[in-house]
C-alpha cells in the first residue's frame, strides 16, 4: 500500500468496476445478445457517472484548495486521471463493438448503413422516414440561430454539413434531435431468407437528408452523431418558503439545462463543424471532449430486437420459497418463522401476495412501507392502493430525492393521495433508502404485527435481476425497532433520539457506523486473546475512509477479512506490514450484484446482518439505512453457504488488489460460477424442503 496514499480514489475505483462490465462485454463465452446487452449497461454506467461524479469533481476545482479537504488528491488531477482512463476504455469498447459486429455478420444479422442499402430497402427506409419519422422532428439550421439550442442530456443529435459538390453554395450546418424516445431506434429492414438487416433510426434520417433539404439546393450532405452530457446534480437550496416538491420541481427543470461535462462526437467530423459546436457551446479541450465513432447512446442497445438471434437465451426461472406453495397464506407462514427470500433466485410474487393479502384480509388495520424506485406500473403500488380502497390506514414514506427517479416518484406521491394514503416525503438533507415494512392487524383484543426488511429495491422489475436478500419476519423486536423507524420518519423534528431506542436493528444515520466498528473491534479483541475471527462482508461500494481504516487495523492484527465488492472498492487489500491480506473480490455476471450483508465470526456463534447501506459517507451519515441481524441458525448458514459459494467462483470473480487490475480468480479444476451454483443450491434446498412438507 503506498506510503501517503490511505484509500483508493473512489472515482478511478468506479471506472475499474465499469472495466469490469467492458470484460463480460469481451468475453466470447457471453451470449452475443448479452454481450451487446453488457455494452450498452457500460454506456449508460459511464453517462451517469459523468453526469454526477464528473459533475461533482468540477464544481470541486471551482472550490480551489478547499476541495483537498475532501479527496485524496486535486479534483484536477483526478478529472485528467479520469479523462486519459475513458478514452482507454473507450478505445476498448470500439475494439469489441466490431469483434460483435463480426460475429453478428457470421450469424447473418447485419447492422446496415444508410449506404448500404439494396434497392427495396431503400424504396422502404424512404416510405418509413416520410410514414413515421418526417413529422417527429425539427431541423435547426443553427447559423441561422442567435442563441445557440440548448441541447438535451440523453438525446443525440445528427450534426450536418450542407454542401454543393461545385461548392456554387455556401455551406451551412444543421442539427438533428433524433427522436428516440418517440420511435424505435432499431428498424428491421426486409431482407432475404435466413438473413436479419437492421438499420439505426439516425440512418433512415441521414439516408433522406436530400429530402429533408431540398429546398435549399445542395447536393452534398455529411453527417454525424454528437450527444452532451450534463451536469445532473440537483441542487436544492434552503429556502423554507419553497415546499421540497416545488424545489425538486424546480431543480428536474434545472438539470435540462446543466453545464456540460462531456462533450461526445464521431471522430471523422468535419472539424470545421466541430469547431463551430465548441466554439458556439462555449466548450473548450478541458470540458472531456471524447472522440468516438459513429454510434452513440449505445444504452439503446439493451433493446436490440431479440427476434433476430437465432438461439434465445434460457434464462433460470425464479421459484417460489417452499414454505409458500400451497400455504394458506404468505402473512400465516411468518408468523410462524422468520423467511429469507433470494431475489431473483427465488419470486419477487412473493411480497405483492404479502401485500395484496394485507390488502382484503379484514383485521389487517394498518400497512406502514418506504419506496425509494417503484417500478413503471408497480404492482407494489397497486396492493398499496386497493389496501387504501378497502379502508386500511396506509402510509408509504417515499424518496422524492432518488436521483433519476424524482419525475416518476412525483407521480406516485400524487397518485397515492388522490387514493386516500398518507405519503411522507422523507427527512430534510437525507434521503430515506432503509427497505422496510410492517403490517399490522387486530385479532380480537391481540395485535399482530409482520413485516419485513430487504436490501434492494421494492421493484419487480428490477427484481428480476438484482441480487438482493429480503427477511420476512414477525419477531416481535425486530417488529418494533421497524416502528421506531417508521416513529422517526413521521416525527416533524427527525428526533434522532428515537432511532436511538432501536434494541435489534442498527440505523443511520444514528448508530450504523458505530454498530459495525464495535464489531469489527471485538473480532481483533478475538484474534489478540489468541481466538479464531473473522470478517466477511458484501456490499455495491466500499468508500468510508474511517471503516475502510477500521478495516486495515483488523488485518494489522490478524483478523481474516473477506469482501465482495461489487463496484467501488476504495481498500488497499494487500501491505507487507499486515498479519493476513484481505480476500477481495467482484463479481459481474448476469445478475447484478446489489445485497449488502455482513458476517462476524464472532467464537464460532456467527453475528449476521443484511442491510441497505453500503459503507460509504452517504450511507452510513447522511441517510436513513436499516440493518436487521439474522436469528435464525438455519437462515444463518444459508447465507454463510452463499457467501461461500461467491468466494469459490473462478469464472465470473475478478480479484481486487491494490491495482484495480481486474485479473480474474482463476483456478485449475471444477469450474464455478457462483450465480449459477447459488441457484443450484437454492433449488435443490427447496426440492427436499417441499418433499418433507408432502
Amino acid at each position: 500500500m503506498p506510503a501517503k496514499k490511505k484509500i483508493i480514489v473512489r472515482d478511478l475505483s468506479w471506472l475499474s468496476f465499469n472495466a469490469r462490465v467492458l470484460q463480460e462485454a469481451a468475453d466470447s463465452n457471453v451470449p452475443l445478445r448479452e454481450r451487446l446487452r453488457f455494452l450498452a449497461i457500460f454506456s449508460n454506467n459511464l453517462d451517469e457517472f459523468f453526469r454526477v461524479r464528473v459533475a461533482t469533481l468540477k464544481r470541486m476545482t471551482s472550490i480551489g484548495k478547499s476541495a483537498k479537504m475532501h479527496l485524496e488528491e486535486n479534483p484536477d488531477k483526478i478529472l485528467e486521471e479520469i479523462q486519459t482512463t475513458v478514452i482507454h476504455q473507450q478505445q476498448e469498447f470500439n475494439r469489441i463493438y466490431k469483434e460483435i459486429i463480426d460475429e453478428l455478420a457470421a450469424q447473418k444479422i447485419f447492422i446496415k448503413t444508410e449506404k448500404q442499402l439494396n434497392r427495396e430497402q431503400q424504396k422502404f427506409v424512404l416510405n418509413y422516414f416520410n410514414d413515421e419519422v418526417r413529422t417527429n422532428i425539427i431541423p435547426l439550421m443553427i447559423e441561422s440561430i442567435q442563441n445557440f439550442p440548448n441541447l438535451r442530456d440523453k438525446s443525440i443529435y445528427l450534426a450536418a454539413v450542407l454542401a454543393k459538390e461545385d461548392n456554387s453554395i455556401r455551406q451551412k450546418f444543421a442539427l438533428i434531435e433524433i427522436p428516440t424516445k418517440l420511435l424505435p431506434r432499431f428498424i428491421i429492414l426486409p431482407s432475404k431468407d435466413g438473413e436479419h438487416n437492421i438499420i439505426l433510426l439516425e440512418d433512415v434520417i441521414r439516408f433522406c437528408l436530400p429530402n429533408i433539404f431540398s429546398y435549399f439546393g445542395y447536393d452534398k450532405f455529411t453527417a454525424h452523431i454528437i450527444k452532451v452530457t450534463r451536469d445532473a446534480e440537483l441542487d436544492i437550496d434552503n429556502d423554507l418558503s419553497t415546499s421540497v416538491i416545488h424545489q425538486l420541481e424546480k431543480g428536474i427543470k434545472a438539470r435540462r439545462k446543466g453545464k456540460p461535462v462531456r462533450f461526445v462526437y464521431d471522430k471523422d467530423i468535419d472539424p470545421i463543424l466541430l469547431e463551430y459546436l465548441m466554439r458556439r457551446m462555449g466548450l473548450s479541450k478541458k470540458d472531456n471532449l471524447i472522440p468516438g465513432q459513429r454510434i452513440h447512446n449505445f444504452k439503446d442497445f439493451m433493446d436490440f430486437p431479440a427476434s433476430v438471434f437465432h438461439h434465445k437465451l434460457h434464462l433460470r426461472k425464479s421459484f417460489i420459497h417452499p414454505l409458500f406453495i400451497n400455504a394458506p397464506s404468505v402473512m400465516h407462514v411468518i408468523q410462524k418463522q422468520d423467511v429469507m427470500l433470494h431475489f431473483p433466485y427465488q419470486s419477487f410474487d412473493t411480497i405483492i401476495d404479502l401485500l395484496r393479502e394485507s390488502a382484503i384480509d379484514p383485521n389487517v388495520k394498518t400497512i406502514k412501507i418506504t419506496a425509494y424506485r417503484l417500478a413503471k406500473e408497480s404492482k407494489v403500488a397497486n396492493a398499496l392502493i386497493n389496501a387504501a380502497r378497502n379502508g386500511k390506514d396506509v402510509t408509504v414514506v417515499i424518496e422524492l430525492r432518488a436521483r433519476f427517479d424524482e419525475e416518476a416518484n412525483l407521480k406516485w406521491k400524487s397518485r397515492f393521495e388522490e387514493e386516500g394514503i398518507r405519503v411522507l416525503i422523507g427527512v430534510p438533507g437525507m434521503k430515506v433508502h432503509a427497505k422496510v415494512c410492517v403490517i399490522k392487524k387486530r385479532v380480537g383484543n391481540k395485535t399482530i404485527q409482520c413485516g419485513f426488511v430487504s436490501t434492494g429495491n421494492l421493484n419487480e422489475s428490477t427484481a428480476r435481476f438484482y441480487g438482493d436478500h429480503c427477511l420476512l419476519t414477525a419477531n416481535r423486536a425486530i417488529m418494533a425497532d421497524i416502528n421506531r423507524i417508521f416513529k422517526y420518519l413521521e416525527s416533524p423534528k427527525h428526533d434522532l433520539d428515537i432511532l436511538a431506542t432501536c434494541t435489534m436493528m442498527p440505523a443511520s444515520p444514528y448508530n450504523m457506523r458505530k454498530f459495525f466498528t464495535r464489531l469489527i473491534d471485538k473480532e481483533i479483541r478475538n484474534v489478540k486473546n489468541k481466538k479464531a475471527a473473522g470478517i466477511t462482508i458484501k456490499m455495491n461500494s466500499l468508500s468510508d475512509e474511517f471503516m475502510i481504516l477500521k478495516l486495515y487495523e483488523a488485518a494489522k492484527e490478524g483478523v481474516p477479512i473477506r469482501m465482495v465488492t461489487r463496484g467501488i472498492c476504495c481498500a488497499y487489500t494487500h501491505n507487507k506490514h499486515w498479519k493476513e491480506n484481505m480476500e477481495a473480490v467482484s463479481i459481474v455476471d448476469e445478475y447484478l450484484e446489489h445485497a449488502r450483508v455482513a458476517i462476524f465470526h464472532n467464537e464460532g456463534k456467527p453475528k449476521v446482518y443484511i442491510s441497505s447501506a453500503d459503507w460509504m459517507v452517504r450511507n452510513l451519515d447522511h441517510r436513513v439505512e436499516a440493518a436487521v441481524p439474522i436469528l435464525d441458525p438455519g437462515i444463518q448458514q444459508e447465507l454463510i453457504d452463499i457467501m461461500n459459494i461467491q468466494f469459490e467462483d473462478n469464472v465470473k470473480a475478478r480479484i481486487l488488489d491494490n491495482h484495480q487490475k481486474n485479473e480474474y480468480k482463476r483456478r485449475p479444476g471444477k469450474k464455478i460460477q457462483a450465480q449459477v451454483e447459488i441457484y443450484k443450491y437454492l433449488h435443490e434446498k427447496s426440492t427436499k424442503l417441499e418433499a418433507q412438507n408432502y
